[in-house]
């Protein structure tokens, strides 16, 4: 078995693997996936069979590539076993999309397994006791046969979609984006023009009034949904079994969106546009605040995209597809990840002395005065995650919960029970031991991160802050000195150093590219 790793210069890495074997097994869940587009897609072709998972943006671009060859199907996804036989395994850094796959070569039984740079479509990989070679996109397809895992644009669809606007920053600018181009796509002729947003939270929560003015002000169809902090303990047992984590942060957070994901299927809506990825790319968690230096905030936001398959794509990806919906996610587009990147993360830190809150960089990209694409106060609004967004009363009940089902004796005795991945408080216990009911084996344990974490920070991130290491939990509101210390006013937009002029550059290029991203994605096939 061979195996390489594509290294990209800022980096990222895509993976794949090559093999070469007598037998191949491909393995789904029990539950079918739902209609066409969302469907594991096997593609057969005269010299190689391919099963994918995703789509592949770039597929007409890339079919005129290939003139000579003769396509049997209208699926984007048919063209990766043509560009196989056009240039090896080479191909796979022409893709262009979210997708995983397994293509078997007919003439030597060898395979590729590869999946997109990010991971923003899942991949698992197990190994049998027989040496039987297992690949799916849920770890539940794989948990009966294997004993060893590896975890390994966007408005183009032809059915109907919407957004989930929470009234953040990043959902905000992607349903903004999304809106001014959808009266010129193609999608418009058959859904219509006007964009519906969708948004869940307990009542009086900071992200239903936020999403609520969002929608006024953009003019979109908005959905609000409502839900108990009960409704959602109710749900608990079910999203992890479905989101195969018992990662605390993703847990809170895939809930509510599980809870709305259900809602927004039954009316009729298959694809939804979400804003996973803009806080990794640009520092935009809380506890950047105390990055020391521009050196260690580049690292930070590398670690933090590298490990986004196991966080926010895991939660973006399966609590949607749960209930047979698609999210798909404008900021993790190739071309604007790179773009993102090669920015000097200088421009990127938090500097209050110069007026500048997390993701500056990006809000000044699309700081409009003439054409405002956001209210100013929406604009900046300081930076609020999810699972503390839909109501800090979520969180709170979540713990008062864990409290009266894990008592101090069993949290004592965690490290007997739990010697991998210890948990260190009661909710995590808790969690853990539902995971431990769905998937029992070390296999599956394994491919949870661990580790301490300071407002989602990575655990290299904790020891920025001394103070932090008595704090650790993945809430924003953690960041002490940082969540209660809202700006009261817009930021200056000129920043105060002699390399402003390359730094509009950058915006201007930034924003160049998140409209691409909406562009590839306003393709109707």
């Amino acid at each position: 078995m061979g195996g390489r790793r594509r290294q990209a210069s800022w980096p990222v890495e895509s993976f794949s693997f090559s093999f070469s074997f007598s037998s191949l097994f491909g393995a789904r869940s029990r539950r079918a996936r739902v209609r066409r587009y969302l469907a594991c897609q096997e593609i057969p072709h005269h010299r190689a069979l391919s099963e994918v998972n995703g789509e592949i943006y770039n597929h007409e671009e890339l079919r005129a590539k290939l003139k000579s060859h003769q396509f049997r199907t209208g699926s984007d996804c048919e063209v990766i076993a043509h560009l196989y036989e056009e240039y090896g395994e080479d191909f796979i850094d022409m893709l262009d999309g979210m997708f995983s796959f397994v293509l078997l070569d007919m003439r030597d039984k060898s395979f590729i397994a590869a999946r997109d740079a990010i991971g923003i479509t899942p991949l698992y990989m197990g190994w049998g006791l027989d040496g039987s070679v297992w690949f799916a996109s849920e770890m539940k397809a794989l948990s009966d046969d294997c004993e060893r895992f590896a975890v390994v644009k966007r408005l183009m669809t032809d059915v109907p979609f919407g957004v989930l606007l929470s009234g953040g920053l990043d959902s905000s600018l992607v349903a903004a984006v999304a809106l001014r181009h959808l009266a010129e796509a193609k999608v418009a002729r058959q859904w219509g023009s006007q964009l519906h947003s969708f948004c869940i939270g307990l009542k009086g929560s900071p992200d239903l009034k936020a999403a609520r003015e969002v929608a006024d002000y953009l003019g979109t169809f908005h959905h609000e949904f409502h839900f108990t902090v009960q409704e959602g303990i109710d749900a608990l047992a079910e999203v992890i079994y479905h989101i195969e984590t018992y990662d605390v942060t993703t847990i809170r957070a895939s809930t509510p969106m599980f809870l709305m994901s259900r809602k927004i299927k039954s009316l009729g809506v298959k694809m939804v546009l979400s804003g996973e990825g803009s806080d990794e790319i640009f520092g935009g968690y809380l506890y950047f605040h105390k990055a020391p230096n521009k050196e260690e905030f580049h690292s930070e936001t590398c670690r933090k995209i590298k490990a986004l398959h196991l966080y926010d794509c895991l939660r973006a990806n399966k609590a949607t597809s749960a209930w047979g919906l698609e999210a798909r996610v404008p900021f993790l587009d190739k071309q604007f990840i790179d773009i993102a990147m090669d920015i000097d993360p200088e421009w990127k830190m938090i500097r209050r002395d110069l007026g500048r809150i997390e993701k500056w960089v990006l809000r000044n990209a699309f700081d409009d005065d003439q054409n405002p694409y956001l209210p100013k106060h929406i604009l900046y609004r300081q930076k609020e995650q999810f699972s503390d967004g839909v109501g800090y009363g979520w969180i709170d009940g979540l713990k008062d919960h864990a409290n009266e089902h894990v008592s101090d004796a069993m949290l004592m005795n965690a490290s007997f029970v739990y010697p991998e991945n210890t948990p260190t408080t009661k909710e995590a216990y808790y969690y853990r031991s539902i995971f431990e009911r769905f998937f029992p084996k070390n296999a599956a344990r394994s491919t949870v991160p661990g580790g301490p974490s300071v407002a989602c920070s990575t655990a290299k991130a904790v020891e920025w802050d001394a103070a932090w290491s008595k704090n650790l939990d993945p809430s924003g509101r953690a960041a002490l000195g940082v969540h209660a210390a809202a700006y009261q006013e817009a930021p200056e937009k000129t920043l105060a150093t002699e390399n402003s002029s390359s730094v509009d550059g950058h915006l201007r290029k930034l924003q160049d590219a998140m409209v691409k991203t909406h562009e590839y994605c306003s393709i109707y096939r």
